[in-house]
């Protein structure tokens, strides 16, 4: 279960990404523009914002996250829906998904197919995490690989399930698209504040997510401190703040031009 509440935590860290993203698309007047892993919508909100004579929809696995961007009363259709299953209609000119794809396994091949079903001269964007090789990704597989932990949730941390931008660059050549593709290594600076690490509280937002789903309350509470503690030596605090560096990589596309449909 996807908690807005928390995944709101570093609200601007985690913006910054989006928008870094979708100033590079170069739609001017799109008819239709889907959010691909809205979460709770308020990213999606400004694609409404800056086109407001498309039809904007917003898609989500997340009933929770739905809910929270339904409440928002922005002129876009929010729709639970598992992305796996989301083909393109024929006006979707726009197709923006950001920090969603990691969770999709064979995302990859989505990628290309939706790629190639898009009309001439759609844009596609994405963004996705590429820090799983960080020293905060590492030592939550350690814990919960380790000899306390494996048996319940040691399958449920992934190695790295995503590509790194020359592989999405080359995918989406093949598909026939002109591709814009690089990478970025934000330092965050996280504020320091009660007793939790905040590399902690960070994660607790996405990759931790799945692990507090398959542990009772006693064994989380035991299973935070032990990672705790091992990213307060990975991420010491300097003047008040953590310095995070996360690195994340994006593709921007655009579908051969042509008669519209």
């Amino acid at each position: 279960m996807w908690d807005p509440a928390v995944y709101h935590r570093f609200g601007a860290e985690r913006s910054r990404p989006f928008f870094d993203l979708t100033n590079r698309i170069g739609a001017t007047e799109p008819r239709a523009v889907t959010d691909l892993g809205c979460g709770p919508g308020e990213l999606t909100a400004s694609l409404a914002e800056r086109w407001p004579g498309a039809r904007v929809t917003g898609v989500d696995s997340s009933p929770e996250m739905i809910t929270k961007a339904r409440d928002l009363g922005a002129p876009v259709e929010f729709t639970v829906a598992d992305l796996r299953d989301w083909e393109p209609g024929p006006g979707t000119d726009v197709v923006v998904t950001n920090a969603a794809l990691q969770w999709v396994p064979g995302h990859q091949q989505l990628i290309s197919r939706w790629v190639r079903a898009l009309p001439p001269g759609a844009w596609f964007a994405m963004q996705v995490p590429g820090n799983f090789g960080a020293p905060s990704h590492r030592a939550l597989r350690e814990v919960a690989r380790s000899s306390a932990y494996a048996e319940t949730v040691g399958e449920l941390v992934r190695e790295a399930p995503v590509d790194d931008p020359v592989g999405y660059a080359g995918l989406l050549a093949d598909a026939g698209a002109a591709v814009d593709a690089w990478e970025t290594t934000y330092v965050h600076l996280l504020p320091v504040a009660g007793e939790d690490h905040p590399v902690l509280r960070w994660m607790e937002g996405t990759a931790l997510r799945p692990v507090r789903a398959a542990l009772d309350d006693t064994r989380w509470q035991d299973f935070r401190a032990a990672l705790g503690a091992r990213l307060a030596a990975e991420y010491p605090a300097r003047n008040g703040f953590v310095a995070f560096p996360f690195r994340r990589i994006f593709v921007v596309a655009t579908t051969a031009q042509g008669e519209r449909s």
